[in-house]
């Protein structure tokens, strides 16, 4: 512990810069020019600048977040730009166009929940407390209800474990992080999804394709990053409760403390459990794993003239039973399964600022340690997972803020020890791991009137998968104030882990066979989007077109279509591809009624059984729609999600069916309280059969794992939040 809290000291990272810098430009059609002497205005502060004769303009904001800034100049209409914790790294880029301020999409809390990102080059879709609030939110899994980009899905239908889906691929492909801190890696990749509760989150920003080489080199879908509350924003107690009809009872409560002027600290705790037994279909089985899970956030912040810093300290538990209805750790009669999972976790953050305008050092450190242990039948799994990250960031102008270095140097030490029994019980396979990997980074970034790029490359030393070298491109251009077009192509690598990032096929009797020797997966994502913003009858919308392609080199894949016994793990010699194209409309109907429609085209395929085949149990086809009502004194919200999914490809058996998914949510608000109630699967559609071989669950036919669609019916659920300021 102490090496921990001494660990903690001297590796702080960044938070965010309390300084923010940007240009002002008038616009007529599509001719713009730097605007001087626009007022901008703090508001709530009543502190004001003067943009300069090129535009620019540098203010200092507030403690609280958001922020709001005013722009007012003769000639032009004035109006507000909401700036979030997440823009104070950003140059803003203000357009001033027929009396309206082009703004940033996102902003954080009220109505504008959910949006991209118009300030940001890269393609990055922001999910806010807000959005979270329109579901039943109480682990991250459950965060992407209302959202199409990503897609969340059951891994097994004995453990209930959840994983998502980005561009297609798996968890695996997309790089996760908390607040630019690796996440979900190694022994958190099978079972992680419920660690973190949706009601710490403040944020999640999702990127598609390859991220900034300044994240790390793992980016193959994209990046998805969670930004918790910050304490210094956080009420003195926020109260979550939370009971839904299959016995799930949760827990959710966070506080903030101001210690001194510069000192704050943030408590989160949560508790969660799970002892309702169903039976939905009769097979014999529960239909959801019995649990107990115990989560503790402590964090603190320090922001003074020079420096800003967080620390935290994170003890996670997790005990789950589930299996044949007769099965119990105390009777274990009959076919059970059994997970215990423990881990803790300390990190820090910390940005020193230098007197010479955008000039910074972050500095990033991450220590784990992590006990995994559990069964499905006969076949046991065990691990230990001891890891460190540092991630040392310098940031400076080059002569003005429209040019940006950022370089730096990133360190990863793993050591993983992973075993799992063969279905007959002896056979074990596994190994103990060890990964070191440092690594370098240079990126540039323009911020011109129009046209913005980032462009970076860094080059990671890994001790098995030897020297990795990954360029990245992203730009942004304004083909007119409303409409933007981004571009983005790199390449990313990782190396693969065939027991931990698979544990969850271990619920059927197939053998596991695996080269001696795992390749890293290499890929090349290229895409592009188009963003067009518009007002119709004074509200409000957008509509948004994208197209991303990776294309695989080595990848490593689980085929279950060439031995119906096995599972056979491999890196295919044939370059394996996936196409995405996702098309999305939001606009403001009617006054308080939002509305968000989705499609989205999914075409995976890689090397199954010597023959080019798609994905299994992925659907190709996603139609996603979306409607919020607020009234207008904002005491009633209602929330409706639909979704319907077309048929998936499965090993051997043929297809499932196309199905559908409708949720729902209604929510009281109050001065200080909030009841919700909701409705999830109100369709009712279950996946009949979802366990193959259950008469004999320790014969060579039984199979868990061809999941896709739920396997319990509709679901009523109800909470209560309260917030004391």
């Amino acid at each position: 512990m102490k090496f921990i809290i001494l660990l903690g000291s001297l590796f702080m990272v960044f938070n965010f810069k309390a300084q923010i810098r940007g240009v002002v430009q008038g616009a007529d059609s599509l001719q713009t020019k730097p605007l001087k002497n626009v007022k901008i205005t703090l508001l709530g502060a009543g502190t004001s600048v003067y943009s300069n004769e090129d535009g620019t303009f540098e203010i200092l904001l507030g403690k609280q977040s958001p922020d709001t800034l005013l722009f007012t100049i003769n000639g032009y209409r004035s109006d507000r730009l909401v700036v979030t914790r997440s823009d104070r790294f950003a140059a803003l880029n203000v357009v001033l166009v027929s009396g309206q301020l082009v703004r940033e999409i996102v902003v954080s809390g009220g109505k504008d929940a959910h949006g991209i990102s118009k300030m940001k080059t890269l393609h990055v879709e922001e999910l806010t407390s807000a959005e979270f609030r329109k579901a039943a939110c109480c682990n991250l899994s459950e965060s992407f209800e209302t959202n199409a980009t990503v897609d969340v899905s059951m891994a097994d239908a004995i453990s209930g474990a959840k994983k998502i889906q980005l561009l297609g691929l798996d968890a695996v492909y997309t790089q996760l992080q908390f607040e630019n801190i690796p996440f979900l890696r190694g022994l958190e990749s099978a079972f992680g999804m419920s660690a973190i509760p949706g009601t710490w989150l403040e944020s999640i920003q999702i990127t598609k394709g390859t991220g900034s080489v300044v994240n790390g080199y793992e980016s193959m879908a994209g990046l998805v990053n969670l930004e918790f509350k910050k304490p210094k924003d956080m009420p003195l107690m926020s109260l979550n409760a939370y009971q839904n009809r299959f016995g799930r009872t949760e827990l959710n409560l966070q506080s903030g403390q101001r210690l001194s002027e510069r000192w704050h600290m943030g408590l989160f705790a949560s508790g969660a459990a799970v002892y309702g037994t169903f039976d939905h279909n009769h097979d014999g089985f529960r239909d959801q794993a019995l649990s107990n899970t115990f989560n503790l956030l402590q964090r603190f912040s320090y922001q003074g003239p020079r420096m800003e810093a967080q620390l935290g300290l994170q003890a996670y538990a997790d005990d789950k039973t589930g299996g044949q209805m007769s099965f119990s750790k105390q009777n274990p009669v009959g076919y059970g399964m059994g997970l215990q999972s423990q881990h803790i976790s300390a990190f820090s953050k910390t940005g020193f600022f230098g007197k010479k305008p955008g000039q910074s050092l972050g500095v990033i450190a991450n220590v784990k340690f992590q006990d995994l242990d559990g069964f499905y039948g006969l076949r046991h799994f065990t691990g230990k997972e001891k890891r460190a990250y540092l991630n040392v960031i310098y940031d400076d102008n080059i002569g003005n803020a429209d040019h940006k270095i950022k370089a730096g140097a990133s360190f990863l030490g793993l050591q993983l020890q992973q075993f799992a029994a063969q279905p007959d019980g002896a056979m074990v396979v596994g190994n103990t791991r060890t990964e070191l990997v440092p690594g370098v980074f240079t990126e540039y970034t323009y911020s011109g009137n129009r046209l913005s790029a980032v462009i970076g490359a860094r080059y990671d030393q890994h001790n098995i998968a030897g020297a990795q070298f990954s360029p990245r491109a992203h730009l942004k251009y304004a083909l007119t104030p409303q409409l933007d077009l981004r571009a983005t192509g790199g390449r990313a690598w990782r190396l693969p882990n065939y027991v931990a990032d698979n544990l969850t096929l271990l619920a059927s009797s197939k053998a596991w066979v695996a080269a001696p020797t795992l390749l890293p997966e290499i890929s090349w994502n290229v895409g592009a989007s188009l963003v067009q913003g518009f007002s119709f009858k004074k509200r409000k919308g957008s509509i948004s077109l994208d197209a991303y392609h990776t294309r695989f080199s080595q990848q490593f894949v689980a085929d279950r279509d060439s031995v119906s016994s096995l599972v056979i793990f491999k890196n295919l010699s044939d370059n394996s591809v996936a196409t995405v194209l996702q098309a999305e409309f939001a606009y403001e109907v009617l006054r308080g009624l939002d509305l968000r429609l989705a499609y989205k085209f999914q075409d995976v395929r890689a090397l199954y059984a010597g023959k080019l085949q798609n994905q299994v149990l992925l659907p190709r086809q996603r139609f996603f729609t979306n409607l919020a009502y607020q009234t207008r004194n904002k005491r009633w919200e209602y929330d409706l999600t639909y979704s319907r999914y077309s048929a998936v490809r499965l090993p051997h058996h043929g297809i499932g069916s196309p199905w559908a998914l409708l949720n729902a949510q209604v929510t009281r608000s109050w001065k200080k309280t909030e009841l919700y109630i909701g409705g999830e699967n109100l369709l009712n559609f279950t996946q009949h059969h979802p366990i193959m071989g259950v008469d004999n669950p320790f014969g060579s036919d039984f199979d868990a794992t061809e999941i896709w669609a739920p396997i319990m019916g509709w679901n009523v659920y109800f909470g209560l939040r309260y917030t004391l300021k």
